[in-house]
């Protein structure tokens, strides 16, 4: 045996095999429910398990393509502010959570705004990346969302937003606190204009977003199986000291109790929350004409 066939070979034969493996790897992943999913069949399957059912988290525009169906949306810009105005720093300094944050996920901050038509309607629609620092809602979410909001009203069109966040971003204090009453407003505006809010409560909706615009929606509408809630279970169950059910905080269970309204299927949200925003616009049209004939006929009254 001489050394090309006793080193190199084995050599050559052991690269092969790496990259076989790796690529094996990409083309499978994993579900809650331990099974082994085909990629290619979870992402024809808009990212909800075929196995169990689980719908899988979604970036913001994996978002925008399945909501839009014919992927013709257009991202509007939003503001950002200063990064970082309280130099805040714990295990790593919050600039750098940021800067890790852009790379993974390629936006400025959790939250980016689209533009487009579903089911011929004209509408605004908000959505918010988990994998931005949990989704959270800082100075720049916040700006986003009034700033869709905003857009909404200029172009007398429905806002639909897509939450999927922890909560309010620790990092940045009372100023992300702030930011809950700032978007109730942005929604207490859209309301004054007669203007339809749809709220979609995706895996997770908690803590600050949940107490804000998230459960202001006209329709709150949630995907199956999202935790929904404001503490965390283990801090309830040990404040109220009582067992709490095993659905606690699912989608499923806040559509019991009444705090949701609805619980739709990722491939039927589209249909879903098109017909719902038919009927509102069309509700919304007669109060328009009802409260002009009453102007009219008190015009006249005055007049006379």
């Amino acid at each position: 045996m001489n050394w090309i066939t006793k080193f190199i070979k084995p050599k050559i034969k052991s690269l092969f095999k790496k990259k076989s493996s790796s690529t094996e790897e990409n083309l499978w992943t994993t579900c809650s429910c331990s099974n082994l999913i085909y990629k290619e069949d979870m992402n024809t399957n808009l990212m909800v398990c075929p196995k169990c059912g689980e719908h899988h988290k979604l970036t913001c525009n994996e978002r925008f393509k399945i909501f839009f169906g014919n992927n013709d949306y257009e991202l509007i810009e939003t503001p950002l502010p200063k990064d970082d105005p309280l130099n805040f720093e714990d295990k790593k300094k919050y600039i750098d959570r940021l800067k890790n944050a852009r790379k993974l996920t390629g936006q400025d901050d959790a939250v980016l705004i689209a533009s487009g038509k579903v089911e011929g309607l004209d509408v605004i629609v908000g959505a918010q990346d988990f994998r931005f620092i949990g989704g959270s809602l800082g100075a720049a979410s916040g700006e986003a969302f009034i700033a869709g909001a905003q857009k909404a009203i200029e172009d007398n069109v429905p806002y639909i937003f897509f939450s999927s966040s922890g909560g309010a971003r620790m990092m940045e204090s009372m100023i992300s606190l702030s930011q809950l009453s700032r978007t109730s407003l942005a929604v207490h505006e859209l309301r004054k204009k007669n203007i339809p809010f749809v709220s979609v409560c995706c895996m997770p909706t908690t803590g600050g977003v949940t107490a804000s615009y998230a459960m202001l929606g006209d329709f709150i509408i949630s995907e199956p199986g999202a935790t929904i809630g404001f503490a965390g279970r283990r801090v309830i169950q040990d404040t109220v000291r009582e067992t709490l059910p095993d659905n606690f905080q699912t989608s499923e269970w806040a559509r019991d109790v009444g705090q949701i309204d609805l619980v739709v299927e990722r491939q039927y949200l589209s249909s879903t929350i098109s017909t719902l925003l038919k009927v509102l616009l069309k509700k919304t049209e007669a109060q328009a004409k009802q409260e002009s004939n009453v102007s009219i006929s008190q015009s006249l009254q005055s007049a006379s």
